[in-house]
């Protein structure tokens, strides 16, 4: 299923666009595809997924191909070693992920927990920056991969005083994103966020068996959050007041950020 990964107030669609932005957009859209998969993916499966013809999609992915962005073993389709210069590029210039380190750095020191910046992306987010604490965590988390908006405290707390309609087009991107079942609803996913007036969001075992995160996110007037800083740990290593208690830093570090990025266009 087709997903157009728009934050509010941005087009939701193709209607008006020139037939080449259309292009450029499912092509981006058959890129994001392979991004979250797991494994490399077949033809057919792309397709489907994302709501194309099968001789499109591949003609698509030839183009990616070309531009290295994608590669092709047998009859499956990946990734390709072109994202890596982006990447690099991305992490060493990126005004955010360059202040926050020294400042993720600061929290884990003084929590022992491990630290971490989400940046949201479309309806999913993706960890940009991570600094380990004292206990290590059981599962490896790479950069970049897409994570749900709906499931983990440094993702639900991005969602914190949407108003309904925009949850419902994170509802609806969850699902068509297999983040979410298909009977998943708007009631089930206010039921996850934070209670209002509350500024952090807390989660155990939601998005891994074991571990507990509590999250913050960097707010800028005006704008919705985009970018939210959390604490994990896992469960053998700390207590869900333990967590909470490490809140006040979280939002000293979110209030740094803010402020370190004010004024910069991001």
């Amino acid at each position: 299923m087709t997903v157009t990964n728009a934050q509010p107030g941005t087009a939701a669609d193709d209607g008006g666009k020139p037939s080449n932005m259309r292009s450029l957009s499912r092509a981006l859209e058959v890129f994001a595809e392979l991004q979250r998969a797991d494994r490399p993916q077949r033809l057919s499966d792309l397709a489907r997924n994302c709501g194309m013809s099968l001789p499109t999609t591949l003609r698509i992915l030839r183009v990616l191909q070309d531009f290295g962005m994608v590669s092709q073993t047998d009859k499956t389709y990946r990734i390709g070693p072109a994202v890596l210069p982006a990447a690099r590029s991305y992490i060493e210039n990126d005004p955010l992920v360059t202040a926050s380190r020294p400042v993720l750095q600061q929290v884990a020191a003084q929590t022992g927990m491990t630290a971490s910046l989400y940046t949201r992306l479309g309806f999913e987010r993706i960890l940009v920056v991570r600094v380990d604490g004292d206990a290590p965590l059981r599962y490896d988390m790479p950069l970049g991969k897409r994570l749900p908006l709906t499931v983990g405290a440094a993702g639900k707390v991005l969602l914190a005083g949407a108003s309904d309609q925009h949850l419902q087009e994170v509802v609806q991107g969850a699902v068509a994103a297999g983040h979410e079942k298909p009977t998943f609803s708007l009631a089930e996913l206010k039921a996850r966020l934070p209670e209002p007036g509350t500024d952090y969001a807390y989660s155990a075992d939601e998005r891994a068996t074991g571990v507990l995160s509590v999250a913050i996110a960097i707010n800028r007037s005006g704008l919705l959050p985009s970018e939210s800083i959390a604490l994990t740990s896992p469960v053998e290593a700390a207590t869900e007041e333990g967590l909470k208690a490490g809140v006040p830093e979280l939002r000293r570090a979110a209030n740094r950020l803010s402020e370190l990025l004010e004024g910069t266009v991001y």
